[in-house]
């Protein structure tokens, strides 16, 4: 194993009925004020929204409602926030949904309590955050973002058209509420688009360095073949509730940064769907299933020891007559066929993109990692878009 440090300050409480069980009691910690962040109508058609504003009327708390954050938050949104919560003298931010509104409210947390650009100094480059933010709680209502146990916000600003995450622990929710049946509302290929952006945060921390076996590798490989199970289970019966609460926690697992420890990470596939829905607003777990196979066949060969063993250990594809690099390809086109079985896109046609994208100008605004195998250059990325057509 490498060197590493290791934080998580997130308290979670998960389970069935964990906001009716828990939520009065963490609330009496904090002050009168609770801006109450949300997105669209989803959270009051399932009944979250009033059974949470419910608990917060009842606990006596003034409610300031920030709400309509849309996937893909933007930048202007956050500032929007940041502009409410301090005319309002809020005391606590409240992120009820899914990891657009998570990773929004830690953002409004942070520019709340900062003077300068939060922009400039915080996602533009990596800062340090040498004050307190807002203090926020989280309550998850679709999972796979992994957002509601670590500090990582992403977040796009329109008028750069640049979309980018950090991942400061300061920014961690104090207490992440995870109730499995919120989930169980969410539409069928929503779930599974999110479903698989989580397989996708343990494949980017997977395929990276070192390569020797070590724990954190261990769990990812116990984690990519739980998720395919569920994710299977889930297509089957979208009201699983088994299948369900263990694709909550696997995106927990995939994102408190227990797998990251000791790892190089690539993020690779990330930072060029980041770029993609930044151009046009795509689904983001949509997008990293057309981008997943077409990068990884360009990099499999680089990388052969540890795709043969995702092959094997992940896919169960046998070993005998087959090269390394002929199992590593395998590997690859095994989860080119998970991704068709359970119906998600493969090409940015069928993500019903327009035929004409500016794949030169997205290429160019891509930022390259050094953690992967591929080493990527702009030319690469436009290959690798040009590709997905």
């Amino acid at each position: 194993m490498n060197d590493f440090v290791f934080e998580n300050s997130t308290k979670v409480y998960f389970g069935r009925g964990v906001a009716k069980k828990h939520l009065a009691r963490l609330l009496a910690d904090y002050g009168k004020t609770v801006m109450l962040a949300f997105g669209g109508g989803s959270v009051r058609r399932s009944g979250v929204y009033d059974e949470i504003r419910a608990i917060l009327d009842t606990a006596g708390k003034t409610v300031v409602e920030f709400s309509g954050i849309k996937p893909n938050p933007t930048y202007a949104r956050v500032l929007e926030g940041a502009a409410l919560a301090r005319e309002r003298n809020v005391d606590l931010i409240l992120a009820v949904g899914g990891g657009s509104v998570m990773d929004c409210g830690k953002a409004i947390s942070m520019a709340a309590r900062y003077d300068g650009d939060v922009w400039d100094d915080f996602w533009a480059r990596r800062g340090t955050v040498d004050f307190e933010p807002l203090p926020l709680g989280v309550i998850v209502t679709l999972c796979g973002t992994g957002s509601e146990c670590n500090g990582g916000a992403v977040i796009t600003n329109e008028a750069v058209r640049i979309k980018t995450d950090r991942d400061y622990p300061r920014c961690n929710a104090r207490f992440a509420l995870l109730d499995p049946a919120y989930t169980l509302s969410v539409p069928r290929l929503q779930m599974l688009a999110s479903g698989f952006d989580t397989l996708s945060h343990v494949m980017e921390i997977y395929f990276s360095a070192p390569d020797e076996e070590n724990v954190s590798d261990d769990i990812s490989e116990a984690l990519m073949r739980g998720i395919v199970r569920d994710l299977r289970a889930a297509a089957r019966d979208p009201q699983d509730y088994e299948a369900r609460s263990n694709l909550m926690w696997e995106s927990s697992m995939a994102e408190n940064r227990i797998i990251k420890l000791g790892k190089k990470l690539d993020f690779q596939a990330h930072m060029i769907e980041h770029q993609l829905s930044a151009y046009t607003d795509c689904g983001h777990g949509l997008g990293l299933a057309v981008l997943h196979p077409v990068y990884y066949r360009r990099i499999c060969e680089k990388g052969a020891q540890k795709f043969s063993r995702f092959a094997r250990r992940v896919w169960d594809v046998p070993a005998e007559g087959r090269t390394e690099t002929e199992l590593a390809r395998a590997g690859v086109e095994a989860l080119a066929d998970f991704i068709r079985e359970l119906g998600l896109p493969t090409s940015f046609r069928e993500l019903g993109l327009p035929d004409e994208l500016p794949l030169a100008e997205i290429a160019d605004s891509v930022e390259l990692t050094e953690g992967g195998y591929g080493h990527l250059t702009r030319d690469d990325v436009l290959a690798i878009l040009e590709a997905c057509r």
